[in-house]
């Protein structure tokens, strides 16, 4: 049996979203089905962050994701030098916003 040849996607990218969107804080929350990001935007002495981004996926997709990325930060760091990560992780992880959260999905899980 022959495997099924890789199919090939066309993926269109409007102008707008060509553009991109500039986020420095990040929300990752989850439930037993949906893995759920919400890129912000946090600006110095504003108390407050605006979502400009909010994207949801099936865990196996957020996984698939979390390998890429570990990839191409990998590919990235060979081309370019190490990420310096300035403070410690826990405190600028806390600084910044990223975060882990388990939403309840029903009565039971709240």
């Amino acid at each position: 049996m022959q495997p099924n040849p890789q199919q090939q996607i066309n993926v269109e990218l409007g102008e707008k979203e060509a553009e991109g969107t500039y986020a420095n804080m990040a929300m990752i929350m989850h439930s037993p089905t949906e893995i759920i990001l919400d890129f912000a935007r946090v600006m110095p002495r504003t108390p407050k962050a605006r979502v400009q981004a909010r994207i949801i996926m099936t865990p196996m997709h957020a996984k698939l994701l979390l390998q890429t990325l570990g990839d191409n930060i990998k590919k990235f760091e060979s081309q370019f030098g190490e990420i310096k990560m300035h403070g410690a992780a826990d405190k600028l992880a806390k600084n910044i916003g990223f975060e882990s959260t388990s939403v309840p999905r029903t009565e039971e899980e709240k």
